[in-house]
């Protein structure tokens, strides 16, 4: 198996509730790269992005994402959803020796259900107001990403599975 295990896809599509749960299931060391740099930095991801900004915040994101991929040890790194759009962050991930990527795909409406209630915790969503404007802001975004989210090793869909099918279907594509 992959030394190192990189969880890509949208926000909402269960990057770090799939990594927590892989990562108990193979004992490999989880990493969420947004915990990551919040403990880091000591601020929360939207106190990073109003006392800077989103230029700022994708600089150290790929600094720290260099960080975390070095480590040598066997390890899960859930990705931000933007992580491997930006800077060199899809070399990074790429170039990772003995590395594996997953791509952990969900519907724009899955995507719409859970990102609903938790919009203000999400600083790149938090003005969205309605269904509608926050359904074609994840379609846009979808659009642009998937160039770099289709790169991934192994493409999981999502909908409609439990947190166990998700890890179970990543350990069988991983063995």
């Amino acid at each position: 198996m992959a030394e190192t295990i990189f969880l890509f896809g949208y926000m909402g599509a269960g990057k770090s509730v799939i990594g927590k749960s892989l990562s108990k299931s193979i004992n490999y060391d989880f990493y969420d790269l947004d915990n990551f740099i919040e403990l880091k930095e000591k601020k929360k991801i939207s106190q990073i992005f109003n006392d800077f900004n989103e230029v700022y915040f994708r600089k150290i994101e790929n600094k720290y994402l260099k960080t975390l991929s070095q480590r040598k040890e066997k390890k899960i790194i859930s990705l931000g959803g933007g992580t491997p759009c930006f800077e060199t962050n899809i070399d990074v991930i790429t170039n990772t020796p003995n590395s594996k990527t997953i791509y952990l795909k969900a519907s724009v409406s899955s995507l719409i259900k859970r990102l609903r209630d938790g919009k203000n915790n999400r600083p790149i969503i938090s003005h969205i107001k309605s269904d509608n404007d926050l359904k074609d802001f994840i379609t846009k975004h979808l659009f642009e990403r998937s160039f770099y989210y289709e790169k991934a090793d192994f493409k999981i869909n999502t909908d409609n599975l439990e947190v166990n099918e998700i890890t179970n279907l990543i350990k069988s594509v991983l063995a």
